[in-house]
């Protein structure tokens, strides 16, 4: 059998999905927004959820390989739930608090003189539930298209 990165054929099922995810949103990107925005290949937020697209992948890989039954399979379904409940509810909740000082900021700057320095905060840092749903789905058949290569 061939050995991947590091020696793992997990973890190379595991980038394509995440790489598949960030691809997507570059995608999506041009057809939403009619823009090319390469740096999605990198950023937190958006369509889907790369975040996850990994644990899901990562999940669906350990069970394919060691079993649904396994310690393995058990540890990573409870870290993906984490995951995605993060990503829709804190990280989302914190994107939604950027946003709101943002306008604090560029209304007091308008109210001030003097201005603040206060660079722009990230708003996109989590997701809606579609996105969760749609990266999940993604790296959970990411992983069974590419199940020859675990086994």
């Amino acid at each position: 059998m061939a050995h991947g990165i590091l020696g793992n054929n997990i973890l190379d099922v595991v980038a394509v999905a995440w790489f598949g995810a960030q691809s997507l949103k570059v995608l999506h990107g041009l057809i939403t927004e009619k823009k090319f925005y390469l740096r999605r290949l990198w950023e937190t937020g958006g369509m889907p959820s790369s975040h996850s697209a990994t644990v899901a992948s990562l999940a669906t890989a350990i069970g394919l390989v060691y079993g649904i039954s396994s310690g393995l399979f058990a540890i990573s379904i409870v870290l993906g739930a984490i995951v995605m409940h993060d990503a829709v509810g804190i990280r989302r909740a914190a994107g939604k608090q950027a946003g709101v000082i943002n306008r604090m900021v560029v209304l007091l700057n308008k109210s001030f003189q003097e201005g603040f320095d206060q660079k722009e905060l990230k708003e996109l840092l989590g997701h809606k539930p579609l996105e969760v749903l749609a990266g999940a789905v993604l790296g959970i058949v990411i992983t069974l298209l590419l199940r020859h290569h675990l086994i």
